[in-house]
């Protein structure tokens, strides 16, 4: 007998029901890309069983930009990836962009499951 290709799926994010009435899915790698807008948007202390997971950037929004920002902003980002995520991806560029109430992450990542090199950019807004 030959051995079947298992598909891996994930629950999707943000968390809903499919039409069928059960949790939604998402292929592996979309999976990841949620993971890391979860990251990148959560606040440290707001999830109860992990206080310090989450990178911030929204609390970030209305600080005087400046180039050492820029740069502290970079840093944690890369360390956050690196701590949560650093088994699932492998960064391999990252800018990180605020602009009035607007934090744009412009990231490229390989998925270490598959060897798959992403681009993409992630936006979030601080509630004025």
């Amino acid at each position: 007998m030959r051995a079947r290709a298992q598909i891996r799926t994930d629950i999707a994010f943000p968390y809903r029901i499919d039409r069928r009435g059960r949790s939604a899915h998402a292929a592996h790698e979309e999976h990841v890309r949620d993971l890391v807008e979860q990251l990148l948007f959560t606040s440290p202390g707001e999830r109860v069983m992990r206080p310090d997971f989450g990178c911030g950037l929204l609390d970030l929004v209305f600080t005087p930009n400046s180039p050492e920002l820029a740069s502290a902003l970079e840093l944690s980002v890369q360390a956050a990836l690196q701590r949560w995520l650093g088994e699932l991806i492998e960064v391999e560029a990252l800018d990180v962009v605020s602009e009035d109430n607007t934090v744009r992450v412009f990231l490229r990542y390989v998925v270490r499951a598959t060897g798959t090199s992403r681009d993409e950019v992630f936006e979030g807004r601080a509630a004025v």
